[in-house]
């Protein structure tokens, strides 16, 4: 019975100390970093300079915090003959320092991009290699001229690792009333 008693003491001690642990760590992510996105939270009307060749031009993005506040979910949405629908989600993740983000699209296509703020500027960066070729390409996309009610947000292409970007499309987002 002894040992038993010893036993419940220890559990008890150490199922105290977790829980003092878990009250002074911070919750989750609470990093300053953490809300650098916040300004994307929201519905978006969203149209596009015809740049890329595209000649679907308006789309709607619906982007939501999710998982206790941690998790940014856009939901991604273009109108016309053949639509187009994507989702990503994006974690901050501070012993990297980064921001993480995997989109996914009805099209098939899959990317994993990462990134973080430049100054006033959101940048998130991708490789990929594209399909029978042997280049290796650098995309990114990002969000700029930012306020409350509407940004920019451009996606560029580079074939020489990042020295120099060639514009693909551009897409003006305003916030939905």
């Amino acid at each position: 019975m002894r040992q038993f008693y010893t036993f419940a003491l220890g559990c008890a001690v150490c199922l105290g100390s977790q829980l003092m642990a878990q009250s002074t760590a911070p919750p989750p992510c609470s990093a300053p970093e953490a809300s650098q996105l916040d300004f994307w939270v929201g519905t978006w009307d969203v149209s596009w300079d015809t740049t890329g060749g595209f000649t679907i031009t308006t789309g709607t993005n619906t982007i939501q915090r999710t998982h206790g506040g941690c998790v940014i979910h856009e939901s991604f949405s273009m109108d016309g003959e053949t639509p187009f629908a994507g989702e990503s989600w994006s974690v901050y993740n501070p012993p990297l320092g980064i921001w993480q983000q995997t989109w996914v699209d009805n099209s098939g296509g899959y990317l994993v991009l990462t990134g973080g703020m430049k100054g006033d500027t959101m940048e998130l960066v991708t490789a990929v290699r594209p399909l029978n070729d042997t280049l290796t390409v650098k995309q990114r996309m990002i969000f700029y001229d930012i306020t409350s009610d509407r940004f920019t947000w451009d996606w560029q292409n580079s074939n020489d690792s990042g020295k120099t970007w060639k514009q693909a499309w551009r897409i003006n987002y305003q916030r939905r009333e």
